[in-house]
């Protein structure tokens, strides 16, 4: 294993001391309880959004903290679900009495965690509503989910669900348009190799020279099997049909998303997205947004996912707005 890191136990901490000095003018940390949150936090009038997860999938969740996206983010130790006091204490210092969106993947230990700081912030009075992501068609169930992973859907979600924070939009009308980001996205994904997690020392799962996994998830989790290498194009149509299979988007709008799962360059990106675009106009889908990056990453692992969301006149306007993060900005 070679990474450029301290001592194993450290890589979450000395992270974080990392994102605080390098983005102080957007974010702060609360470095007892890993917290990175907006220096302006709590926004007058406002709801407060927060999500969180393992870390190891930067920039998600905290490169997405700041203006326009999420108020505060919670960082749990590497693909591990941060504890209940983390994202308790995160509520806390965005809440400005308008409530709280949880944006929680859908992972098991996110779940319960999430839910369980929610009822630690309803006994100080704080309001909070959940909404929980999951969109890959890759399994119905997997190593740490009951249903459907949370995966890339997450990054649109911050962002549209954000800017409409941003605008002052009401809780109950962020968790509808959250709802309705859930019911139009789906996302598919592959690896040409494994993550390495520091603590294991080694990839969490081993691919020959000549093979791929299709299917799988942010931790390196199964998928839904292991092929041969193929051709961009080939590996795009493995991605994308499963999704045109398990929902309608026919005649739909869409924002596209090309993620790279961490060691994928971005040049092997564009060849996807190419190769994805070609496909989604043959099946009369037509792009209106794209995002193409590495957003949503499992360390080092090789591999791409690609997203799909049916995008109503409101999402683009709200995808458009300006957003000032370290992951992600633009009109401002």
């Amino acid at each position: 294993m070679k990474k450029l890191i301290n001592a194993v136990d450290d890589v979450v901490k000395d992270s974080l001391l990392g994102v605080e000095a390098a983005h102080s003018d957007i974010v702060a940390v609360d470095h007892e309880n890993k917290v990175v949150y907006r220096i302006d936090a709590p926004v007058a009038n406002k709801v407060g959004i927060i999500s969180g997860g393992g870390s190891g999938h930067e920039p998600l969740h905290g490169g997405f903290v700041g203006v326009g996206m999420l108020d505060a983010a919670c960082a749990g130790e590497i693909f591990t679900s941060p504890v209940p006091d983390q994202m308790y204490a995160a509520d806390k210092l965005v809440d400005s009495g308008r409530g709280v969106l949880h944006i929680v993947k859908n992972y098991t230990g996110d779940v319960m965690n999430f839910d369980m700081a929610a009822e630690m912030a309803a006994a100080d009075g704080i309001t909070v509503k959940s909404v929980v992501v999951a969109d890959d068609v890759a399994v119905e169930n997997s190593t740490w989910t009951a249903g459907r992973r949370g995966v890339g859907l997450t990054v649109l979600m911050e962002k549209i669900v954000g800017a409409a924070a941003e605008e002052g939009k009401d809780l109950d009308y962020l968790v509808a348009l959250a709802g309705r980001i859930n019911d139009g996205g789906r996302s598919m994904g592959m690896a040409l190799h494994a993550g390495t997690v520091p603590a294991a020392g080694k990839p969490g799962f081993d691919l020959a020279e000549n093979e791929m996994e299709v299917g799988i998830g942010i931790h390196g989790e199964p998928g839904r099997e292991r092929r041969p290498i193929a051709s961009a194009s080939e590996i795009a149509d493995m991605l994308v049909q499963p999704i045109l299979h398990d929902l309608d988007y026919r005649g739909s709008e869409v924002i596209c998303f090309v993620n790279g799962m961490g060691a994928t360059p971005l040049i092997e990106l564009y060849i996807m997205y190419a190769e994805v675009a070609k496909i989604l106009e043959a099946a009369g889908v037509r792009i209106v947004r794209c995002l193409v990056g590495n957003y949503i990453t499992s360390l080092d692992m090789a591999g791409c996912s690609v997203t799909l969301l049916k995008a109503d006149d409101e999402m683009i306007h709200l995808w458009d707005a300006p957003v000032v993060t370290a992951g992600l900005r633009r009109g401002k």
